[in-house]
């Protein structure tokens, strides 16, 4: 089976790539990671009106969706230019939200949300991305259980989001932790804060919640190591050793392919996982996206040498960013449970 956009999807990767080409986006990266966040919002309202937002939240609330084919079109993009900002978070509030019995939080916040109006973050383990910049900060609340291992923030397990039991409007966090992408800002948010649900129907939000998620995060980590593997195809085609270029030796020929070949395999499952939205399908699609990512990561690290190291060369932001998404909602073994468990759930 082949899955090919249609030409109005082609339309909406381009516009979307050119509209980042000329963005900037290292430097608006840069800046996030210092917590100066003025680049950073004007970029958001840029891709918030350029419609990347909307195949998130139903026509309802003022959105497109559900369209998860479109939205997985323009995560590719995102990734591909390294946009920073909570993103992913903003996609799982929006569906996290939809997806409630009760409207009413629905109807108030999912409107700004669609329009870039707002941002927001969704904390469903013990950190929120950007909670500082955010608008929106959503925390989901669990039973007592056993204790469990600390997770990377927005990296919920299936333990922690069949525990689900209450939804509330957090207040403005504290500094920041440490993160290995400095433009992954975590935050842990304070108790307090409004209830906007409880009960049953946060569990089954929240399930949904991160099947919209971990798509996002598959498509934003596909266009992360497009982009490793462009930037590393130029280099080794400028960087000479023995009068030649290195891309000409076979060695580095073979690492190449290999990337390319793991990318190219994680784009139908990507593409199809948003065909059926299943929990399955879809953590078979992040995994991939983003083992494929980090493969990629760590053969441009080793083709470009000493100078991938350093932070003030561009390929750093990739580079991070990469290892970051590879265990963000859900890490390979966690995805590759709900795999294994046939989670056919929409």
């Amino acid at each position: 089976m082949r899955f090919l956009l249609d030409p109005e999807q082609r339309a909406f990767a381009d516009t979307l790539d050119a509209m980042l080409t000329a963005a900037d986006t290292p430097a608006v990266v840069r800046d996030w990671s210092r917590g100066e966040h003025t680049s950073g919002r004007a970029l958001w309202r840029r891709v918030a009106e350029a419609g990347v937002f909307a195949p998130a939240v139903p026509e309802a609330y003022e959105g497109m969706g559900p369209l998860p084919v479109e939205l997985a079109v323009a995560f590719v993009e995102l990734g591909r230019h390294a946009v920073p900002g909570p993103l992913v978070e903003t996609v799982a509030a929006a569906a996290l939200l939809a997806g409630l019995d009760d409207a009413g939080p629905a109807e108030r916040l999912l409107p700004a949300l669609a329009s870039g109006e707002s941002t927001a973050t969704l904390a469903v383990g013990p950190y929120a991305l950007d909670a500082d910049m955010a608008d929106v900060r959503l925390v989901v609340s669990a039973a007592q259980g056993p204790e469990e291992p600390t997770r990377a923030a927005g990296a919920p397990g299936p333990t922690e989001a069949a525990r689900a039991t209450g939804l509330r409007l957090a207040p403005a966090p504290g500094a920041p932790h440490s993160s290995l992408d400095p433009a992954r800002r975590l935050f842990a948010l304070p108790p307090g804060g409004e209830l906007l649900a409880t009960g049953p129907q946060v569990t089954t939000a929240t399930a949904l919640a991160l099947t919209w998620a971990r798509l996002a995060t598959a498509a934003q980590a596909l266009g992360v190591g497009l982009a490793l593997l462009d930037r590393t195809v130029a280099y080794v085609k400028q960087r000479t050793q023995f009068g030649v270029p290195t891309g000409s030796f076979q060695a580095v020929k073979h690492r190449l392919a290999d990337a390319k070949i793991a990318l190219e395999f994680a784009r139908p499952l990507l593409l199809g996982a948003a065909l059926t939205m299943t929990g399955r399908d879809v953590a078979a699609a992040k995994v991939t996206a983003c083992e494929a990512a980090y493969t990629t990561a760590r053969t441009a690290l080793q083709l470009h040498g000493a100078i991938g190291y350093t932070a003030e060369y561009d390929l750093s932001l990739w580079l991070t960013k990469a290892r970051a998404l590879r265990t963000a909602w859900g890490s390979p073994d966690e995805c590759r449970a709900a795999v294994l468990s046939g989670d056919r759930r929409r």
